[in-house]
């Protein structure tokens, strides 16, 4: 091999890293909602108004989104940052103010990935104590190996841990925290005047639920949070997921309905001492009618976690 061979593909290598590298800032979503083998060159920014001054951005990633008024952008996460011009571009479409905050509903990349890119563009992130931690200090991934730390900028500026109340654009944006649910990070964003609430990850409405375990999610938070989503809601309620469709009131309930029906049915298995391929084998999940799109978690990702979690408390 030629030293100009080399040199060559030293520099093929280098750039390829350099392109990677914005994507694995954060901590790594789960496998469903990966950055690998994308390519974010045809992603598009879907926008969908819910009120003249209100919109949800979707693109890959989770679901952003946007209050917008003479105070500034409000943004709800920031997707990845190879995304962050194509989202800009879109929300330039429907305010020309400057984008000022960014709240994260929890830590994983796909929500947190642009943070550092929308810091530089002035924005002051918000998030819980608990997600700031994990940018800082990821957890392993499945090789075991942990991830880099997030850049300084993509840290959250203002954390909490209990609720905060932000005054933007004459509404009274709060800050809810969801303990231990998808993560132990996670976020509900209310806006009472447009009775929307973007929850995050612990609800989504394509494919099943999901607890992230390594980064401190749990069954029973899950359920906390679900039912507190219902509580919070009225018969009119927006409510945004992390992933899929705008829903009511209803399909939280349908879907909380759903994870204490197959709770129930898993911990008899593991009761009679089962193992997780066994109770795999059952096929619980047979007749639930959810469709599980791309990215989406699957059946078969459910039934493991609930195990999982059941089996530790036996």
């Amino acid at each position: 091999m030629t030293p100009g061979t080399l040199l060559a593909r030293a520099m093929s290598l280098f750039c390829l890293a350099a392109c990677i590298a914005p994507l694995a800032h954060a901590q790594q979503p789960p496998p469903a909602v990966r950055a690998d083998r994308v390519d974010f060159s045809k992603v598009e920014i879907k926008t969908t108004r819910l009120a003249d001054d209100f919109y949800t951005l979707e693109g890959h990633g989770g679901t952003i989104s946007l209050l917008t008024g003479p105070d500034g952008v409000l943004v709800v996460d920031s997707q990845f940052a190879v995304l962050t011009d194509k989202i800009v571009a879109a929300i330039r479409k429907v305010s020309d103010q400057p984008i000022r905050f960014l709240v994260n509903t929890h830590v994983h990349a796909d929500h947190t990935g642009g943070n550092e890119n929308f810091a530089k563009l002035g924005a002051l992130i918000f998030s819980r104590d608990q997600l700031r931690q994990r940018l800082m200090n990821p957890a392993p991934g499945p090789d075991g190996r942990s991830p880099p730390p997030a850049p300084m900028k993509a840290l959250p500026s203002v954390t909490y841990d209990g609720p905060v109340t932000l005054h933007v654009n004459g509404e009274e944006v709060q800050l809810i925290p969801i303990r231990a649910a998808h993560t132990d990070g996670d976020t509900l964003i209310r806006f009472p005047k447009h009775d929307i609430l973007a929850v995050g990850d612990y609800y989504r409405s394509v494919g099943y639920p999901f607890a992230d375990l390594d980064n401190g999610g749990t069954l029973v938070g899950l359920l906390a949070g679900l039912g507190q989503t219902i509580d919070i809601a009225g018969p009119k309620t927006k409510i945004i997921p992390g992933h899929g469709p705008v829903v009511d009131r209803d399909a939280v309930i349908a879907q909380r309905n759903l994870v204490l029906a197959m709770r129930d049915k898993v911990q008899t298995l593991v009761a009679r001492g089962m193992s997780v391929d066994e109770v795999l084998a059952e096929n619980l999940t047979a007749g639930t009618g959810i469709a599980v799109p791309s990215r989406a978690h699957t059946a078969e990702q459910f039934v493991r976690w609930l195990y999982a979690e059941l089996k530790k408390t036996q």
